[in-house]
């Protein structure tokens, strides 16, 4: 790097950085600015122009997970222009347009890192993009490895989504192979599960979706699914008992476990993607007799990051969005809380300071 590049980069790192953050436990988001984080060799700063809101962002403000650091700065589906690349960086320049999702480092010596596998690494209360603070800001910081091209054409607020929602969903149809002879039940259409439908009718898979919302038939439809079963029509439960390759669970609330379990075929699987308000209880006698498993799906390695992003090109996936801008964060928040979003916000940056 130049004299005249050093002394700019110089200039960018003392900046101030201007974001939102909850400053206790599930408070609303407040004009908070904070010193950027140190460079280090393998990392690159992304000045973020698009952040999406994951119903973890909540789930973070509200401390459910029990690790979050107030002054708290959400926001982990970025996408931005990187602005700052580290000594070390290989592959990624000032200017590209990148994005990355939850993850934006790991410790890289634990046995799941060294497979390959870091979404699984043993210190993932650490790993997260939001720490010390995340995308609703002016910039982020994170560790290049986790840190994404965009594909040519694909739009920031799809991009957005992606990197968190999509390869959430993709991760597991993927790893448990599903395809055009599989039959695949998408439980709740909503952030996660309008995506996981897109993707399994693009893998060839039959899908059906439980829903507890009627409204919502016409667009599950529009997005791929075959079957539309309201959550509480058990008739029609009982008539698909035994039917299911895979049940991917994508909401965050409450649900008849037993009943969604009848509905899973013998050596079939349910997968939880979504964290359920309370603990999961069943009658265990089926799953034993059919050998059925029950698993959950936390994202997925750098290698279907990556995939997700050229099948969802390929295939002309495209998450539901709604821009808003980013100073109305706290509004967005609240759409989201009510169930009122359909079915992601994106967040955009306007440089705006005092409008939430």
């Amino acid at each position: 790097m130049n004299a005249k590049r050093e002394k700019a980069a110089a200039r960018m790192s003392s900046r101030l950085v201007h974001g939102f953050a909850a400053m206790a436990k599930g408070q609303r988001l407040e004009p908070f600015t904070f010193d950027p984080p140190k460079l280090g060799a393998d990392e690159v700063r992304v000045a973020v122009t698009h952040c999406g809101i994951c119903y973890s962002d909540i789930h973070a403000i509200e401390d459910f997970y029990g690790i979050s650091k107030f002054p708290f700065v959400p926001g982990h589906e970025v996408v931005g222009h990187v602005c700052e690349v580290g000594k070390a960086v290989k592959g990624l320049k000032a200017g590209d347009r990148v994005g990355m999702g939850w993850q934006g480092r790991s410790c890289g010596k634990c046995e799941w890192c060294l497979k390959g596998e870091e979404q699984l690494c043993e210190e993932v209360e650490k790993n997260g993009v939001w720490d010390p603070h995340g995308g609703f800001a002016a910039s982020v910081t994170a560790d290049s490895r986790f840190v994404y091209p965009i594909p040519k054409g694909m739009p920031s607020e799809d991009a957005a989504v992606l990197l968190c929602a999509g390869v959430t969903v993709y991760s597991p149809l993927r790893g448990f192979k599903a395809g055009k002879s599989s039959k695949v039940c998408v439980v709740g259409v909503g952030g996660l599960g309008h995506l996981a439908i897109q993707f399994a009718h693009a893998l060839g898979c039959e899908v059906t979706v439980v829903s507890s919302s009627k409204g919502k038939k016409e667009q599950a439809r529009g997005f791929g699914a075959d079957d539309f079963v309201l959550a509480g029509d058990n008739e029609r439960l009982r008539q698909l008992q035994f039917n299911f390759d895979l049940v991917l669970y994508t909401g965050h609330t409450d649900v008849d476990w037993t009943r969604l379990l009848w509905t899973v075929r013998t050596n079939g699987r349910m997968v939880l993607m979504g964290f359920p308000p309370a603990n999961v209880s069943f009658d265990a006698m089926e799953l034993v007799v059919h050998q059925q498993s029950i698993t959950g799906s936390f994202l997925g390695s750098r290698a279907v990051m990556r995939e997700t992003l050229e099948f969802a090109q390929k295939h002309k996936i495209k998450p539901w969005v709604e821009l808003m801008p980013m100073a109305r964060a706290n509004e967005a928040i609240q759409k989201v809380k009510e169930n009122k979003a359909r079915y992601r916000i994106v967040l955009v940056n306007d440089g705006g300071r005092s409008k939430t």
